[in-house]
């Protein structure tokens, strides 16, 4: 492959990913248990603010619960491809139940499995 071509495929896995964390992102804040199911690789795990580890299918479960969060955001999105695995580090921006702004930091590793972007594990903490 030219170097043109590997500069074009890692700027279209950017885009992908940048649009994958996105989704992972709405997918929280708006419980979609399906959109987690197509973007999860089987050997899914997340940890938890709470020190739990989850695999993919407690994480399920927990996902489809209703959160008590609002307006969930991610900023200062760094996301870096290492040839078919990819790290993505962000912060959280939220509203509480009870009206108080919150936020964290994740950190979700990605991997490029038959040529899609799975998610494969996940890292979440709690600011405050």
């Amino acid at each position: 492959m030219t170097a043109a071509a590997q500069r074009v495929d890692a700027q279209s896995d950017h885009a992908t990913l940048l649009a994958l964390n996105t989704d992972y992102i709405n997918a929280v804040q708006h419980s979609d248990v399906k959109r987690f199911d197509e973007i999860l690789a089987p050997e899914f795990y997340c940890s938890n603010p709470d020190g739990s580890l989850l695999d993919r299918a407690a994480f399920l479960q927990q996902t489809a619960r209703p959160v008590t969060i609002s307006g969930l955001t991610a900023e200062d999105v760094l996301i870096r491809i290492l040839d078919d695995v990819a790290i993505i580090h962000a912060r959280t921006r939220y509203t509480l139940s009870d009206g108080r702004a919150a936020g964290g930091r994740y950190t979700d590793v990605w991997a490029k499995q038959n040529g899609r972007w799975l998610a494969v594990s996940a890292h979440v903490t709690r600011l405050g």
